[in-house]
């Protein structure tokens, strides 16, 4: 077991200073020196109104600079919503043996996931496959089982 350490028996390896210092020294210490630096000037936040703005100034501003986003991307990006082609109309101008040649080339690799991401609304190389008149439609959705469980 170790003996403790008393500082009492040892001796000092230099001599004592010269007078001891005055009264009351090194509680007044802190103060002293905290009172030689000086505080950091606060700095003015860039947009401190905005903390103070009440909640609807804050919202309505958001709103107006994500629509200013919006409108200058679109003013700057060069597309109109408007005049843009849709893919199913370009894709109607080209005649079907053009596409089998293209996809048949041996350059293209076609699979299952590629005719997944068609889109599912209106092509317009469906319009010459059915042509129902509206008395086949009601017939052919007639005809159809009505399982009451199937629609609850």
């Amino acid at each position: 077991m170790k003996t403790p350490f008393r500082l009492d028996q040892h001796p000092r390896r230099w001599p004592q200073p010269l007078s001891s210092p005055p009264p009351g020294y090194f509680e007044q210490l802190p103060m002293r020196v905290m009172a030689q630096v000086a505080a950091p000037a606060p700095r003015p936040l860039p947009l401190a109104w905005l903390r103070h703005a009440p909640a609807y100034v804050r919202t309505g501003l958001a709103s107006t600079v994500l629509l200013g986003t919006f409108a200058a991307s679109l003013w700057l990006g060069g597309s109109s919503l408007g005049n843009a082609p849709s893919t199913t109309a370009t894709l109607d101008t080209v005649s079907q043996q053009q596409l089998l040649d293209y996809l048949s080339s041996g350059e293209v690799h076609v699979d299952m996931l590629d005719l997944a991401e068609l889109p599912a609304h209106h092509l317009g190389i469906t319009r010459q496959y059915l042509k129902p008149s509206p008395s086949e439609l009601t017939e052919a959705l007639d005809a159809q089982p009505a399982d009451e469980a199937g629609v609850l």
